[in-house]
């Protein structure tokens, strides 16, 4: 089984939302993954987030915010994904066998529901083209770009 860690600074929003999103995409591909989130220091998991999410049928329920040394087996992924810049930079060191991939997506917390919906989007395309590729046995994605326009609102 593809072991997964999608790493963020509060493990709060983004990496939260990107779990439970790469768990729905794998499930809908029959990809067996092990996907945890965590982030670089623990907070809570925020309620717009369980919102946005909530509107696609999924559900944050049951998750809360964790560090990396809270994750079982935390230094044995296949996959360590970053998506937040200060996670990225303080990401710690993982054996070669395993792939880092950095993908920044703004944060969308003082935004409106708006935002959160938009940044849902790119981390629901974002995960579904990862779980695609780890389907097909194709090349990662290395990087993702958020759109500048979601990065001005």
């Amino acid at each position: 089984m593809t072991r997964v860690l999608i790493l963020c600074t509060h493990n709060s929003a983004r990496s939260q939302m990107a779990e439970v999103l790469l768990r729905d995409a794998a499930g809908r591909l029959d990809l067996a993954l092990d996907v945890h989130s965590a982030g670089t220091e623990a907070t809570r998991v925020k309620d717009d987030a369980r919102t946005v999410i909530a509107e696609l049928g999924l559900s944050l329920d049951g998750h809360s915010s964790k560090t990396l040394w809270d994750v079982p087996n935390a230094q044995n992924f296949d996959y360590v994904i970053t998506v937040c810049d200060s996670a990225a930079e303080a990401c710690p060191v993982y054996p070669g066998r395993t792939q880092r991939r950095h993908y920044p997506f703004v944060d969308p917390s003082g935004g409106g529901l708006d935002r959160w919906r938009t940044v849902r989007d790119q981390l629901r395309v974002q995960f579904w083209a990862f779980a695609q590729a780890l389907q097909e046995s194709r090349e990662i994605p290395a990087s993702y770009q958020h759109s500048p326009v979601v990065a001005a609102q």
